[in-house]
């Protein structure tokens, strides 16, 4: 049962090849036995979850059940869970313990879906390796002694070992499709409003998307059908339409103009990694696909735009945990003063009080117009790039990063090397483009992705090409040789 697809697991309980109990156990097992060596899950709620998959079983006996109803999956440690620890990866929210579900679990939920448990990220999704967790780093499934990727990378790791068959994270610079490309997986993120954002802990708020990874496009599309659509209590919920994201996936992509932007297969790009995208682009010509060369001019410009933008944003966000309504407390503060600097000090870690003290800058007086109002103006510009790229092309196309996962420490102590990682996905949240990674070979026994990135609200155009990529490749199904025993 755990190496089936979201769609392969519909038709199975439909058709009562097995319980939602029975596959709720098959992976909760996989995660007891095989987790310790990935390190992907903080919290694991098994009692709910087989509580929740003996209610699915009775709604599919009687005839009431939803399409996600019974089929498990695991959720970013980001999300309010109520009643379940939601950590953001962090020491300041060990503790934490909330009051109500975030719209995205509330929708899961009323579908019937089951939550096997919260997986590790990168402290408050501040990061592109996964390292940057207090409860420790996530291994990569393929070879433990690579990065995931991150700030998704539990989610990430977790799909690709087989101990959920889906997940959903969150992508505020690329910490969905980096991870995905990392892990070998299928990762979307949404046009940024398309998915509410209420109850997900806020790291940057004009970036942050929520969206789903699995194995194939396929599952994708049926996890952001229950996802999507506005939210009255989220005032950054787009009220665009939403639609049945699998009805397009089988259209031919005769006609399909996708552009490449120039940019992105310049000197940073690593040599076997390009010709392993190059490879999937003829794939995609060959199914009828044309290929348009285009020009991206600015996209020099989205490291330093993006690291002012959003360490700005996140230092506002961060501001509320201060030791005093909720999350870690320093103890027997003498004074205000000091249960403010030291609960931070010990609850944040290095990379969040980095861009903290980054955003805090740009903000302060005689700086905002400098740094934060000249990166906002550089931002429109960037966006005017896609926009003018989408009058020629359907689709933009390239490598979702510029090599295969590194190893463990190996960046940690150079946080330049590490932002560089993210150099081809952070213009995508700039704009609130949807775009997502596919899985597009092996370099050395590690995954790489294709990214593709779409107009605003066409996710399900970039659903269809991915899916018909997977029509005609096996990437997205090859699996980490440790991790397909344990529970069948």
């Amino acid at each position: 049962m755990h190496n089936k697809s979201v769609a392969q697991l519909i038709a199975g309980l439909r058709a009562k090849h097995f319980s939602s109990v029975e596959l709720t156990r098959c992976f909760l097992d996989r995660i007891g036995s095989l987790d310790p060596q990935l390190n992907s899950f903080i919290s694991v709620t098994e009692d709910t979850a087989l509580a929740a998959a003996a209610a699915a079983d009775q709604r599919l006996a009687d005839g009431t059940a939803a399409e996600l109803t019974g089929v498990p999956i695991a959720h970013k440690d980001i999300f309010c869970t109520q009643g379940i620890r939601t950590s953001c990866g962090s020491r300041m929210l060990d503790n934490f313990v909330p009051p109500y579900d975030a719209t995205l679990i509330k929708r899961f939920d009323e579908l019937g879906a089951i939550t096997l448990g919260k997986t590790n990220m990168d402290e408050f999704a501040m990061g592109s390796s996964n390292e940057n967790s207090y409860y420790g780093p996530v291994r990569n499934p393929w070879n433990t002694d690579l990065v995931p990727g991150g700030s998704s990378g539990g989610s990430a790791a977790a799909v690709a070992a087989l101990l959920a068959p889906a997940a959903t994270g969150t992508d505020t610079g690329g910490s969905i499709r980096q991870p995905a490309a990392f892990c070998g997986i299928t990762g979307l993120k949404p046009t940024y409003g398309r998915v509410s954002r209420l109850g997900m802990v806020a790291f940057a708020s004009s970036l942050d998307q929520a969206g789903p990874m699995a194995h194939t496009a396929e599952d994708c599309a049926l996890l952001l059908n229950a996802m999507a659509g506005h939210d009255p209590l989220d005032s950054t919920s787009s009220p665009e339409p939403t639609q049945d994201y699998t009805a397009q996936l089988d259209n031919k992509l005769d006609g399909l103009r996708i552009g490449l932007p120039s940019e992105y297969f310049g000197d940073g790009l690593d040599a076997a990694t390009g010709e392993r995208i190059d490879a999937a682009l003829q794939q995609l010509e060959a199914q009828g696909a044309t290929l348009v060369e285009v020009s991206l001019p600015n996209s020099q410009l989205t490291i330093p735009t993006y690291y002012v933008i959003a360490p700005a944003e996140a230092s506002t966000n961060l501001s509320r945990f201060d030791g005093v309504r909720y999350g870690h407390r320093c103890t027997d503060p003498v004074d205000l003063h000091d249960l403010y600097t030291r609960t931070r000090g010990e609850g944040f870690g290095d990379e969040v009080k980095r861009r903290i003290l980054v955003g805090t800058y740009a903000l302060s007086a005689g700086y905002y117009d400098a740094y934060y109002k000249k990166a906002q103006q550089v931002r429109r510009l960037i966006q005017q790039d896609f926009m003018r790229c989408f009058e020629q092309v359907d689709v933009i196309a390239g490598p979702t990063t510029p090599g295969p996962a590194f190893s463990l420490g190996a960046k940690s102590d150079d946080p330049v090397a590490m932002y560089l990682e993210d150099v081809y996905t952070l213009a995508v949240n700039l704009a609130g483009l949807p775009g997502m990674s596919v899985p597009a070979g092996f370099v050395d026994d590690k995954p790489v992705g294709l990214q593709l990135i779409g107009q605003h609200f066409d996710e399900a155009r970039l659903l269809n090409v991915a899916h018909q990529y997977q029509q005609v490749s096996d990437w997205h199904l090859r699996q980490p040789a440790a991790m397909t025993g344990g529970a069948a």
